[in-house]
């Protein structure tokens, strides 16, 4: 069993609001009052959500980047 997670960073100087992360990975990604892109409170390492991954593949300018354990 990993105790690690992945880490999460959003560029939010390159997000445009678009939302894809949030409909991927709810669970672990929102939009603040602005429509940018930010994490949930306590879910800055993804929580072990499998569709970290997918919400940042999703993001279609690349503001996201996941690191560290796939699991």
């Amino acid at each position: 069993m990993h105790t690690e997670h992945a880490r999460i960073h959003i560029d939010t100087d390159v997000c445009i609001s678009a939302g894809q992360c949030a409909l991927a990975a709810p669970g672990v990604f929102t939009q603040d009052d602005d429509g940018f892109s930010t994490l949930l409170p306590g879910r800055e390492d993804g929580a072990g959500d499998p569709m970290v991954r997918e919400a940042a593949r999703a993001c279609p300018v690349g503001a996201i980047t996941v690191s560290g354990p796939d699991r």
